[in-house]
């Protein structure tokens, strides 16, 4: 399946995914160092849990507006809410009046945003997309957003400090164009009963009663869950891992150079992401031999043992090698789990399945700080049994529900093929 093959929406998505999360990327990463700078370390992380919990309300919302009111609707509106969002921040940070407060305002104003376009956006993807096609898709997806963000730190990295006006009208002329190219080019995927007349109560209760209908579904439930547990291990990287690393790897020497834990963080990072932008397209045509209960099954295990060698060795060759592993199991495990996840939503509730579904984020990195916590009680030893064993109790959910998963993916092709067969009488 050629890139040219795709739906409209699919490559404008794409698109507009390379650049905004490049332009991102520039900026949103040192958010933490803005707000330090700015309203001191301890109020800048409570500004920075705002923000994060401001996001996740929103993102319920957002998913049953587009499943009530359609998918362009809320990305439009999304999307123009996001370039006046950038534009004041560009003015706040600017040679002529410089606000910290109206800037933060704004990014919480970008974290709305977020929420109300993500479920949409993931819900028009398996819209406009062929079963067939879901895992190719994904895979450029993957792809493209890794590189994006990785170029987007890199530049950010070097610009962010001195030019950050600069990167700010960047980012809003950015936004301003993704909003002109879904209003114009991306078609309606979905056409909800109309809503006229109903009121505020109704809504709120609607909503209340699909998301009931979301956590009834236990197979997804469950599919979510393990995903979170699996993907636990890598967010330890940036957590726990990074802490150890730096207490405890002593200054190590190769090729006439020196190096500690800090170093050795940031070196496991930068490898993971070459690794996943050289890789990620051509692990995929790879994997297409296999079954994919088998790829999703083997990649999840082996992405566990890869980050539990790194969660407690300080050997050099030992972390970069386990990398290597782990992140040729995580090429391998995002386009099958992603397309899995495609299959379980009905076509009436996609939004409102992926809502939850995006929660994995925020609730991998609670998982995280828990263990944070719980280490400073164990020993490294056993601070690594405890996050292997979160990471191993994700697969073995997945072990147990796969069957159901396979069960339910065929009956999905099935209504698929029987509505195919309809239109073409």
């Amino acid at each position: 399946m050629g890139f040219r093959k795709f739906h409209r929406n699919i490559k404008i998505r794409i698109a507009e995914s390379f650049l905004s999360s490049l332009i991102g990327g520039m900026i949103f990463p040192f958010a933490a160092i803005y707000l330090s700078h700015h309203f001191g370390t301890k109020t800048a992380g409570i500004l920075l849990l705002v923000n994060v919990g401001i996001g996740l309300v929103i993102n319920f919302f957002g998913g049953y507006f587009s499943d009530a009111f359609g998918r362009k609707k809320v990305m439009v509106t999304a999307e123009l809410m996001r370039f006046i969002a950038f534009s004041l921040m560009a003015f706040s940070n600017s040679p002529w009046f410089t606000s910290p407060e109206l800037t933060f305002l704004m990014m919480s104003i970008n974290s709305i945003c977020w929420g109300l376009a993500g479920p949409a956006v993931q819900a028009m993807l398996i819209d406009v997309s062929k079963p067939e096609e879901r895992k190719e898709v994904f895979t450029i997806i993957y792809w493209a957003n890794n590189l994006s963000i990785a170029l987007g730190g890199l530049i950010g990295g070097y610009l962010f400090k001195e030019y950050l006006f600069e990167l700010l009208v960047a980012l809003s002329v950015a936004a301003l164009f993704t909003w002109a190219m879904i209003t114009f080019f991306i078609e309606e995927t979905y056409f909800p009963a109309n809503q006229q007349g109903k009121s505020l109560a109704s809504h709120g209760r609607t909503m209340v009663s699909s998301y009931k209908q979301v956590l009834a579904d236990k197979l997804f439930i469950l599919y979510v869950l393990a995903g979170i547990l699996v993907l636990s291990m890598e967010f330890q990287l940036t957590n726990y891992i990074s802490i150890r690393l730096a207490k405890e790897m002593p200054i190590t020497e190769m090729f006439s150079w020196s190096f500690g834990g800090i170093e050795m963080l940031g070196f496991l990072r930068t490898e993971n992401t070459i690794l996943v932008v050289v890789m990620a397209l051509f692990v995929a045509k790879f994997v297409r031999r296999f079954k994919d209960q088998s790829v999703l099954l083997g990649s999840c295990l082996v992405f566990v043992i890869g980050y539990a060698f790194i969660s407690y060795s300080n050997n050099v060759w030992v972390l970069l090698i386990a990398m290597v592993i782990a992140t040729i199991a995580e090429v391998m495990r995002v386009p099958v789990q992603q397309q899995y996840m495609a299959e379980l939503p009905p076509e009436n509730a996609r939004s409102s399945y992926m809502a939850v579904s995006s929660m994995s984020y925020n609730i991998a990195m609670l998982v995280c700080s828990i263990t944070v916590t719980v280490s400073v009680f164990l020993s490294s030893f056993g601070t690594t049994i405890f996050i292997t064993g979160i990471g191993l109790t994700g697969v073995a959910i997945l072990y147990l529900i796969l069957p159901s998963l396979d069960k339910r993916t065929k009956q999905t092709y099935q209504v698929i093929e029987t509505k195919g067969k309809a239109t073409t009488i």
